[in-house]
């Protein structure tokens, strides 16, 4: 049995990745989506183990001195994480399994499983992703100038992936990555 294929879908935060990757797993429902571990509350409408594994800061130590994240990040005053079991568990059963991380989050996976695919989801514009990011209404002005910095410098670092998809309408978006999931399985491995 072949193993299933890493895909790791990650931008700037506001860009719509959890917008699109929901959408995308609909689409595409043998694709398994990696549930993160976080220590931010939940939105309102997010579900424990489903949305993100939401866990105290005390908790997300233990699992950081425990090796239990393939990579962990804090981003904004609050630690985000992949739980490595699952991951590994789901590659081995041959099954497709994408991460919807931070940058940060996503260099990181890239040092460990630098066979995965790279995709960065791209805002139509810097202005459009504030437009996002103030409609939320979950964070104050200070925070959005925060995030839009932040995302200047993530931007910077889409040299190190290998896909980037503009998140200009949500369907759109979708067709590209599943192009990307489709093309992935057809390429022809080098021999050595």
């Amino acid at each position: 049995m072949n193993k299933g294929l890493l895909f790791v879908l990650s931008g700037p935060s506001g860009v719509g990745k959890g917008t699109v990757c929901k959408a995308l797993l609909k689409k595409m429902p043998d694709l398994i989506y990696s549930v993160s571990a976080t220590t931010r509350q939940p939105r309102i409408g997010e579900t424990d183990g489903v949305n993100y594994f939401f866990k105290s800061r005390e908790q997300f130590m233990q699992m950081i001195e425990e090796d239990q994240l393939l990579e962990y990040a804090e981003y904004v005053g609050n630690y985000y994480g992949t739980p490595r079991d699952f991951v590994e568990r789901t590659l081995e059963e041959g099954r497709d399994i994408i991460l919807e991380i931070e940058v940060q989050g996503a260099l990181k996976v890239k040092e460990k499983f630098p066979d995965g695919i790279f995709i960065f989801l791209l805002p139509p514009s810097l202005d459009e992703l504030k437009d996002r990011i103030r409609g939320r209404g979950t964070e104050n002005d200070h925070v959005i100038d925060h995030r839009m910095n932040v995302a200047v410098e993530e931007i910077a670092l889409m040299a190190n992936y290998d896909y980037a998809v503009v998140n200009d309408e949500i369907d759109l978006a979708c067709e590209r990555i599943e192009s990307i999931v489709i093309a992935e399985h057809c390429k022809i491995e080098p021999t050595e």
